[in-house]
Formats: C-alpha cells, sequence, structure tokens
C-alpha cells in the first residue's frame, strides 16, 4: 500500500498559537499525548474546540456505546474515512461486538431489529433527512428507544461528519496505509 502522507501539518503546544495552543497544552498535561486528527485539527481553534465540546456531550449520550458504535461504522462506510473506520471497529469490538454484528454494522443493518431500526435512522439523517417519517420515529419508539436516545442519533452522526471529513481533507489515514 502507498504511503499517503497529510495535507495538513501536525501542531504541538509548542507550534501552535492562541486558543489552540491552550487547548493542546490541556490535552497533553491531561492524557500525555493527542492523536493525528486532534493535533492537526489545532490549526482552527474553532474546529478543536467545537469537535472537543461535541465529542464531550456524545459522551453521555443515551444510546448503549455498541450501537452507537455500529452506527459510526455504518456512516464511515459510506463516508469513506479509514482512520475513522478503523477506530469505530476497534471501539466496537472492545465492547464485545462480534465480527458478524461488525460486518453487519459495515453493510447498514443489524441481525437485532431494534439495532438495525437506528442504523437504518442514522444513515437516513446522513444522506436525506428530509425522508423521516413519523412511523419511522413511532416504530424507534417501539423498539423502545426514548426520544432522547433518538435525538442522540443526529449527535452521533453529527460528530462522524466532523471526523470523518476533517481526516478527509486533511489526509489522515489508518497508519500505514489509505483510506478505506
Amino acid at each position: 500500500m502507498p504511503t499517503v502522507t497529510p495535507r495538513l501539518t501536525r501542531l504541538t503546544p509548542d507550534t501552535a498559537v492562541g486558543a489552540s495552543r491552550d487547548l493542546l497544552a490541556e490535552l497533553v498535561s491531561r492524557h500525555g499525548q493527542v492523536g493525528d486528527m486532534v493535533s492537526t485539527m489545532a490549526h482552527s481553534p474553532a474546529v478543536l474546540s467545537g469537535y472537543l465540546q461535541l465529542s464531550r456531550a456524545m459522551g453521555r449520550a443515551k444510546l448503549h456505546r455498541a450501537t452507537s458504535e455500529r452506527i459510526s461504522i455504518a456512516v464511515q462506510v459510506l463516508q469513506g474515512c479509514g482512520l475513522c473506520l478503523d477506530a469505530h471497529v476497534s471501539a466496537a469490538r472492545a465492547l464485545g461486538v462480534d465480527e458478524e454484528e461488525i460486518e453487519r454494522a459495515r453493510a447498514g443493518t443489524s441481525a437485532d431489529p431494534a439495532v438495525a431500526a437506528i442504523i437504518a435512522l442514522a444513515l437516513q439523517i446522513y444522506r436525506e433527512p428530509t425522508s423521516i417519517t413519523d412511523e419511522q420515529v413511532t416504530a424507534l419508539r417501539e423498539h423502545g428507544y426514548s426520544d432522547r436516545a433518538i435525538a442522540d442519533v443526529v449527535g452521533v452522526v453529527a460528530l462522524n461528519i466532523l471526523t470523518g471529513s476533517f481526516n478527509l481533507l486533511a489526509g489522515l489515514t489508518p497508519k500505514g496505509g489509505t483510506d478505506a
């Protein structure tokens, strides 16, 4: 596989300026290091701050984390960000999602009808949100999803659009490879 050169450079607390320097310094002090995406996002303090805030907020989402990761897998297959896809597949595995269910998520579905329905909603939010129907939302409630969980799907999709789009623009790919 050919190596892809990132289009944007990584920044550090020493090379970043203004608010980005402060954000990176705080992240490095708390976590020891930051990944390629975060250090590259530091070129825009608005994007970095927005990402961090949305990411923290979605950590409090009502959706089960394994469901959220399957949604993220389905969205990233469409978006084409290999870095994001790899991260979400790894996270799903760490949460105990089996390989067959990961493959179903890649195909935009699940063996569990409730999970399949929420993935379908997420893909509709990504592709064509105007096509969402009252009946579809009612069916999600019948599957046991609360209004909060249904609303959280928009946040999961938005976070995936932000990170995937940024990584694709910046030329960030999985280590040693190209985007999927």
